[in-house]
């Protein structure tokens, strides 16, 4: 195990010239950290532009409610992104990053879902 400081956003080789897991693993919590961060954003102006739609039809609709929980799965999925990196044992990095990860993943397809209920079902949702 190495104890030399990680440098975020870049991929060190080891001696045997493969990448360094641990800065790929650094790299992936980083990643997931701003995607998330951009997603939170995304959501709020979503849930924005559909409440002006359903004030103007004078319909209801469940994607707001969708796109909000989908926003709280993205802060989640950012929230256990930053403790991964500040995490100090590889173990703990690993485990909490995956965790992360399959958050991330679920809000996206939840987002999917969101959009596809958007465009095909605002009559109905």
């Amino acid at each position: 195990m190495s104890t030399r400081p990680l440098r975020i956003g870049t991929l060190r080789k080891s001696l045997a010239g493969e990448p360094d897991q641990a800065a790929f693993d650094e790299d992936l919590s980083v990643h997931i950290l701003t995607v998330s961060a951009t997603m939170v954003g995304v959501c709020l102006t979503a849930i924005g532009l559909i409440r002006v739609v359903v004030t103007l039809r004078r319909i209801e609709t469940i994607v707001d409610d969708l796109v909000s929980i989908d926003a709280v799965m993205f802060v989640a999925a950012g929230l256990l992104a930053y403790w991964a990196m500040r995490s100090r044992t590889r173990g703990r990095l690993h485990h909490i990053e995956l965790v992360a990860e399959r958050v991330f993943l679920a809000a996206m397809v939840v987002m999917g879902i969101a959009c596809l209920g958007l465009v095909y079902g605002m009559r109905y949702l």
